[in-house]
């Protein structure tokens, strides 16, 4: 299967509303998969970054390889981890990272593309049903730092096709409308789906 380019635009940021641009090339085969993005964007205080993640993946859409780079003024942080599928982490060192014991996914701030992993991996099971899972929490852009932290999520399939999005440890929700392969179109307030290439060499 030829690679794919997604684009998203950024329009969570109220002082510079989208401004920045995610590019993500995706190849999907039967025994694996990866992707490769950057993002570029601005903090909420005015800081531009680069986030440069690729992510590998088997073919039950659990995760198994992440790296993480984020420029942000004059410095440059990375991040590696690694997973069994089964809820064990590692970092890019090989030690274990006993606090994100059970988690399953993983979600990256700032971009839609992880929310992919839950709905691809173990959607609900039926409309208006309610799936929760487990996530690896990484925030790439908010501190001084990239962090990473466990978070439970829930993803709710409404009768329309779209998902209703909760963060269980926060207050945060939002609807997202999804295409046929589990990709963000519109997170509600968050990112929107623009138009790319459909190929990528």
């Amino acid at each position: 299967m030829a690679a794919r380019v997604i684009c998203w635009q950024p329009v969570w940021n109220a002082r510079f509303p989208g401004i920045g641009m995610e590019r993500l090339v995706l190849q999907e085969g039967p025994q694996e998969g990866w992707a490769e993005s950057v993002i570029l964007g601005m903090t909420e205080g005015g800081v531009s970054f680069r986030v440069d993640y690729r992510l590998e993946w088997d073919a039950a859409w659990f995760l198994r390889k992440a790296a993480i780079e984020r420029r942000m003024g004059a410095t440059c942080q990375s991040l590696e981890l690694a997973h069994n599928g089964a809820g064990n982490w590692r970092d890019g060192s090989g030690a274990a990272l006993p606090h994100l014991a059970g988690c399953i996914d993983i979600d990256i701030w700032p971009t839609p593309f992880t929310n992919t992993f839950p709905i691809r991996r173990a959607p609900p099971a039926a409309p208006d049903s309610r799936a929760e899972y487990a996530m690896a929490w990484v925030d790439a852009v908010s501190g001084p730092e990239i962090t990473v932290k466990p978070m439970r999520q829930g993803y709710t399939l409404l009768r329309d096709g779209r998902y209703l999005y909760e963060n269980l440890d926060g207050n945060f929700r939002a609807h997202l409308p999804v295409d046929g392969d589990g990709l963000v179109l519109d997170y509600e307030g968050v990112f929107r789906r623009v138009p790319a290439t459909a190929e990528a060499p």
